[in-house]
């Protein structure tokens, strides 16, 4: 494994692609407009009962397959698109997860993107799906981001010249994913929603560990629910499982904080590798305008709750080049709003993994989750078992740190 500078010395030469060093860059392998790169990845499973808040349904199933073309368009810009292709309720369905350009020469370390691509807010979001070494992403995730938040909008980066690896940036997007459900269509939505600003500050610990800490914010103009509604946050079909991408739970106010510790035995990360990472969501002023300025009391003369909050921890050992572990707990609290009362929610999810890795390109996981729902989404205590598979065609870019 290339230790935190090495690696992030990539990454900053992605944004900032200072002139001077653009032979040394390459997203793929020698992409150009005339040579692009094409992969496609296959994700099937088999899952012997639903969570809730995630694409995967009960029974045999294909997960986030997709296909992805990317190049070097000229001397500066780059460009990325990745279609996606799930299967819900018995139909196949093609998405767009990502068209975007973004700059390649700008100077003073900045950098632009601009299209439909994952926003930078936390650790797990702006990497995809597969790359994860679970099968669904965590329960905050899945309840204020709709798994992984990918939006139209613009993004301003700048990697700070320091020793420490320091990055910061500012987004703008649509947001129409992340809209407070309007029940009878009759609220006016601000056509740019959603506004981020996040950094991300990393490091060396010796040769063998790395770190990195990250704050963000996210300002969701369509957050708030409509006053005087009961209101079902989670758009639900009739077999009780959402499909879309949507997030569950909105609110105005989203403060994120992660952190990522990696330890590989003189930084060689083929054979032996450690992953500690963690996030904490906070989900504020997400009650109806009219409810703001007093409290609200419930049935149970119980105040108005002020946010939805969820975190999770996970630890990934590869104990060989061919096997990894792993370990996850994560709970989101949230409330679900009842014509003036609000109803406490909480989920709780325990998770262990083993997968085998027969190159990188191929990953077989079995998985158990251990779910318990106190009022939550009407669920009942559950364990499932997933099988999955994830397969890389093609070339592929090297994930981030």
């Amino acid at each position: 494994m290339m230790n935190f500078n090495a690696r992030l010395s990539a990454v900053a030469l992605a944004c900032a692609c200072l002139p001077s060093l653009m032979p040394s860059l390459s997203f793929a392998a020698d992409p150009s407009l005339t040579n692009p790169a094409i992969s496609a990845v296959l994700d099937g499973y088999y899952q012997n009962a639903e969570r809730p808040m995630a694409e995967r349904v009960e029974g045999f199933g294909l997960g986030h397959t997709e296909l992805a073309l990317s190049a070097n368009i000229d001397d500066m810009f780059y460009g990325k698109l990745t279609t996606v292709i799930e299967v819900a309720d018995g139909e196949t369905k093609v998405g767009l997860e990502e068209a975007f350009i973004q700059t390649l020469a700008m100077p003073y370390g900045l950098s632009m993107r601009g299209g439909r691509f994952l926003s930078d807010v936390g650790y797990l979001n702006n990497q995809h799906v597969h790359s994860d070494a679970f099968s669904d992403r965590p329960a905050a995730y899945r309840a204020f981001l709709g798994g992984h938040y990918f939006d139209d909008g613009v993004r301003l980066d700048y990697v700070a010249p320091t020793d420490l690896y320091w990055s910061m940036g500012v987004e703008a997007f649509k947001g129409d994913n992340m809209r407070a459900e309007d029940e009878h269509g009759e609220r006016e939505f601000k056509s740019v929603g959603v506004y981020t600003a996040y950094t991300k500050l990393g490091g060396d610990i010796g040769v063998s560990s790395s770190w990195q800490l990250g704050l963000s914010y996210l300002r969701n103009e369509n957050g708030r629910l409509s006053a005087h509604e009961e209101h079902e946050e989670a758009v639900v079909a009739e077999d009780g499982h959402d499909h879309s991408h949507g997030v569950s739970y909105t609110g105005e106010n989203t403060y994120m904080a992660d952190f990522v510790y990696k330890w590989a035995p003189q930084g060689n990360y083929k054979y032996q590798h450690l992953t500690l990472s963690g996030e904490y969501f906070r989900v504020s002023d997400y009650a109806p305008l009219d409810d703001h300025d007093h409290e609200a009391v419930d049935d149970h003369d119980t105040a108005k709750p002020d946010a939805h909050t969820g975190w999770y921890l996970s630890s990934v050992y590869q104990f060989s080049p061919n096997w990894s572990a792993g370990l996850r707990y994560g709970q989101v609290d949230t409330h679900l709003m009842h014509d003036e009362h609000f109803d406490a929610q909480k989920l709780k999810e325990t998770e262990v993994s083993l997968a085998w890795h027969h190159s990188h390109f191929s990953t077989v996981r079995l998985q158990y989750t251990n779910q318990q729902g106190t009022n939550f989404d009407g669920i009942t205590d559950d364990n499932v078992i997933t099988l999955q598979y994830v397969m890389t065609l093609g070339a592929h870019g090297a994930h981030q740190f």
